[in-house]
C-alpha cells in the first residue's frame, strides 16, 4: 500500500472517479461528502494526504483545512477548486495547503500531484520521527578528532547493546548528553529516557522517586504513583551523580538491578521492570568504596562498560567549535547578533583551564555576548578570571588532587567561587572538594564576601 488518501467532495461522481483512479495506483482511499466529515475522518482514518473540495455544504474546504491544521499541524492537504477560483486556491496554499487541483482536472495531472504530495507527507513523517529520536532542540555533542573521538566510537558501539553504561567525568563535561546519545542510538530509542540527579533529591524522598508508592502509603499519598523505574519501562533510566546515593537506597537499588522488579512504598506486589541503566558520577567510586561510602557489589553492577569523558582542558582543540556553537545558540535565545570573536579573545579562551568545563565555557560566552560591541567579542568582554589568566598561573582545576592549601592566595577566592558553583552552593561538598573544614570554608567565604 502506497499510502492513505481522504477525499472530501459533495459530488458523488467526482468522488467515484477520484477513488477509482487512486485505488488503481495502489492507494487506500476513503471518501466523504463535506468538510465536517473530513475533519472527523482526519483523526479516525489517519490519512497521509487529504483532498478537499472548496465548495461543499455544511463546511467548505477552506474551513475544513483550518480546523484540520489545528488538530494535525503536519497533515498534507490539497484544495480542489472550480475553474476561475484560483485566488481561493492561492489563499489556501498560504494557509498551509500543499498544492491545489483545478476542476475539471486531467487524470494524469491529478495522479502526479497526489504522488508528489504523498512523497512530501512521507518526508515530513520521517523528519518528525528523526526529531523525536534525536530530541528536537537537544544540544549536539561537539568535538573534533581529539580526546572525544574515542569516547564517541565507544559510545556508538555500546549503544547498540543492552549493557549497563557507567559514565565518569568532571562536572560540566556533558555526561547527560552522552547518556541521551546512548539512548537515541539504542533499540530503546522510541521508548522513554528518564533522567534523575541522585544528589538533588532530599534523602527522605529518594526511595519514593525511584520506586513510587501505593495509595495511602503515607499521609499525603492520596493516589498511587509509579516511580522512575516504572516510568522508564522499556526505555533508558539515567542515574546522574550516582555517588551521592545514600547507603540505604544503594541496597534497594542493587536489589532492583538484580531482580528486575520494584516494590512500591506501602505495597507488597513486585512489579517487573525492563529498563536499561546508564549511571554517571564525577566521584572516584573505587575510593568511595574504600571509605565505606559506596557498595562494592553495586559498583560491579553498574560498571559493566565505562565511558571516561575528558575535561575541557584536555581537549582545548574543541574550544573554537564550542564557542561558535554557543554564539549561534545564544544569538537566537538572547535576541543578539554577535557575528565573531577576535583572535585575541579566542586565545584567552584556549589558554584558560575551564574548571567548570563545557558548562563553564558556555556561561562565559553568554556573558561576553551580552557585553559585546558591534557584534564582536573582544578580550575586554570576557570574564575577569578568563582575560586575566596566564598559562603559568596555577590551574583552577577541580580534580581529585586539588588542595586549596597549596593554591596561591591570589586565586583562592576564584577557586572557592568555582567550587561553590560546581556543587550548586553546597558548602559541605565544596569544603570536601577543597580539602578544608566546613568552618574554614565559611570563614573564607565571609572574608571574600561570597
Amino acid at each position: 500500500m502506497k499510502g492513505k488518501i481522504l477525499i472530501a467532495d459533495d459530488e458523488p461522481r467526482i468522488r467515484k472517479i477520484m477513488t477509482l483512479l487512486l485505488s488503481q495506483e495502489g492507494y487506500e482511499v476513503k471518501s466523504v461528502e463535506n468538510g465536517k466529515e473530513a475533519v472527523a475522518e482526519a483523526t479516525l482514518f489517519n490519512p497521509d494526504v487529504i483532498l478537499l473540495d472548496q465548495q461543499m455544504p455544511i463546511m467548505d474546504g477552506t474551513e475544513a483545512l483550518d480546523k484540520i491544521r489545528l488538530m494535525r499541524p503536519n497533515q498534507v492537504m490539497m484544495l480542489v477548486t472550480a475553474f476561475g477560483t484560483i485566488s481561493l486556491a492561492v489563499d489556501a496554499v498560504k494557509k498551509g495547503a500543499y498544492d491545489f487541483i483545478e476542476k475539471p482536472f486531467d487524470n494524469d495531472d491529478l495522479l502526479l500531484k497526489v504522488k508528489r504530495a504523498m512523497e512530501h507527507s512521507h518526508l515530513k513523517g520521517e523528519l518528525h520521527q528523526l526529531k523525536k529520536r534525536l530530541g528536537e532542540g537537544e544540544r549536539p555533542i561537539i568535538g573534533s578528532e581529539g580526546g572525544l573521538r574515542m569516547v564517541m566510537e565507544q559510545m556508538n558501539r555500546v549503544a547498540r547493546t543492552e549493557a549497563t553504561v557507567f559514565i565518569h567525568g568532571e562536572s560540566g563535561t556533558g555526561k547527560e548528553l552522552i547518556a541521551r546519545a546512548v539512548h537515541v542510538r539504542s533499540k530503546r530509542s522510541e521508548k522513554p529516557f528518564i533522567a534523575i540527579n541522585c544528589g538533588a533529591i532530599p534523602l527522605s524522598l529518594i526511595e519514593n522517586e525511584l520506586f513510587g508508592h501505593e495509595k495511602g502509603a503515607f499521609t499525603d499519598a492520596k493516589e498511587a504513583q509509579p516511580g522512575i523505574f516504572e516510568q522508564a519501562e522499556e526505555g533508558t533510566l539515567f542515574l546522574d551523580e550516582i555517588g551521592e546515593l545514600p547507603m540505604d537506597a544503594q541496597v534497594k537499588l542493587l536489589r532492583v538491578l538484580e531482580e528486575r522488579k520494584v516494590t512500591r512504598i506501602g505495597g507488597t506486589k513486585q512489579i517487573p521492570v525492563n529498563v536499561r541503566i546508564v549511571a554517571a558520577t564525577n566521584r572516584n567510586l573505587e575510593e568511595e568504596v574504600k571509605q565505606g561510602n559506596f557498595r562494592l557489589d553495586l559498583l560491579y553492577r553498574l560498571n559493566v562498560f565505562t565511558l571516561e569523558l575528558p575535561p575541557l582542558r584536555e581537549r582545548k582543540e574543541d574550544i573554537p567549535l564550542l564557542t561558535d556553537f554557543f554564539i549561534r545558540k545564544h544569538n537566537e535565545a538572547l535576541n543578539l547578533s554577535v557575528k565573531s570573536i577576535t583572535p585575541a579573545a579566542m586565545d584567552k579562551l584556549c589558554i584558560y583551564d575551564w574548571p567548570g568545563n563545557i558548562r563553564d565555557l558556555e556561561n562565559a560566552i553568554q556573558s561576553a555576548m551580552i557585553l559585546s560591541l558591534e557584534g564582536t567579542i573582544d578580550v575586554q568582554q570576557l570574564p575577569v578570571r578568563v582575560k586575566g589568566y596566564e598559562q603559568n598561573d596555577i590551574p583552577l582545576s577541580l580534580g581529585d588532587n586539588n588542595d586549596i592549601r597549596e593554591v596561591n592566595a591570589q586565586v583562592e577566592k576564584e577557586l572557592i567561587q568555582e567550587t561553590l558553583r560546581k556543587f550548586a552552593g553546597n558548602r559541605t561538598l565544596t569544603a570536601e572538594a577543597l580539602n578544608i573544614s566546613r568552618k574554614t570554608l565559611f570563614n573564607k567565604m565571609k572574608k571574600y564576601g561570597l
